[in-house]
């Protein structure tokens, strides 16, 4: 099992948003240290609790801070924007860090309706167009299927042009959205925490519509989950509850940020005994670093995925990244 990480840039405590993303900076260079192959950046929009409206600035500043890690999109909102002008970034990107980005792009809107409407988004029906004339950009661009006369898109190139161009996956909750990563020969990463439903039926979709293409001869199949450590499985589950009460809040239809733990003991007390606070916390991983890491290997190998991201979680920076220290450590041990 190959480890990865994946971080929201969240609000922690007292925190701006703005310091939410330059923690993010701290946490990719933590990553790096502990032997994180991927460390990759979500896009989310009109969400108080997160400050990561645009992982294409974020990987742009990484490139500088890191040398090593993989950096990538998980995801990019290929329908909020121009096809052209995302495989210009990335090819951008791609040349600030060659063989080190990752393109993962995601089919929703990553916000409501109305949020993606000031984006002006298409809407999610558009993908399978956007998809294929950004992969066409992106392999023109690095010389690996130019562009002739003859093909729609003549005249039109994305900068700068190769000899690399990103990886390219599709984020998946679906196995719809598995067997349209497969037909495109590209590679998927599951949405676990998002789709709250195990991955293995998708990852086998996804396999069993795989074609090979100019980006990849065999299938790839990627994990994301939640999970949080700590030194001991009942601090690590008492730190986790202000991501378990914003879950119950937000599948309650209610916006709420918790600041401390109080609060959010509090409102996952009011919640006791509810379907919906069950379903989160029989769905959590938080636990000492061996129990984290026992779950994720059990979670890899039933889905048969090749690498799982760990969503870097906690109540504070310091936490986050111990968290992950944590991890990787029980990781490092188990190999």
């Amino acid at each position: 099992m190959i480890l990865s990480a994946l971080d929201l840039s969240p609000v922690t405590g007292d925190a701006t948003q703005a310091q939410a993303v330059r923690d993010t900076i701290e946490l990719a260079r933590a990553a790096e240290r502990m032997g994180y192959h991927r460390l990759w950046l979500a896009e989310h929009h009109n969400i108080p609790g997160l400050g990561s409206p645009a992982p294409e600035i974020l990987i742009a500043a990484l490139t500088q801070a890191t040398s090593t890690i993989r950096l990538g999109s998980g995801g990019v909102m290929l329908v909020n924007y121009s096809p052209l002008k995302v495989a210009e970034v990335f090819m951008e990107l791609e040349a600030l860090a060659p063989g080190r980005i990752d393109l993962g792009l995601g089919r929703a809107l990553g916000t409501d309706a109305r949020t993606g409407g000031a984006l002006r988004s298409v809407g999610s029906d558009a993908f399978p167009q956007y998809f294929s004339l950004l992969t066409s950009w992106l392999l023109d661009a690095a010389g690996k299927a130019p562009i002739g006369d003859e093909h729609p898109l003549h005249d039109i190139h994305a900068n700068p042009s190769g000899p690399s161009h990103p990886d390219v996956f599709v984020l998946c909750t679906s196995e719809e959205s598995a067997t349209f990563a497969g037909a495109m020969g590209v590679g998927m990463v599951f949405a676990e925490f998002i789709a709250r439903t195990d991955g293995g039926p998708a990852v086998a979709a996804y396999r069993k519509a795989f074609r090979p293409s100019a980006f990849r001869l065999e299938p790839w199949a990627g994990l994301a989950l939640i999970a949080y450590a700590a030194p001991t499985a009942e601090q690590a589950w008492r730190e986790d509850a202000m991501r378990r009460a914003g879950n119950v809040a937000m599948l309650t239809g209610q916006r709420r940020r918790f600041r401390d733990l109080a609060s959010a003991e509090s409102f996952l007390a009011e919640h006791a005994g509810t379907p919906v606070r069950a379903m989160v916390e029989s769905r959590s991983i938080a636990t000492d670093a061996a129990g984290v890491h026992a779950r994720l290997a059990g979670k890899a190998r039933e889905a048969e995925a090749e690498e799982v991201f760990v969503l870097a979680t906690g109540p504070s920076l310091e936490a986050r990244i111990r968290s992950l220290e944590l991890i990787a450590e029980a990781h490092g041990h188990a190999e």
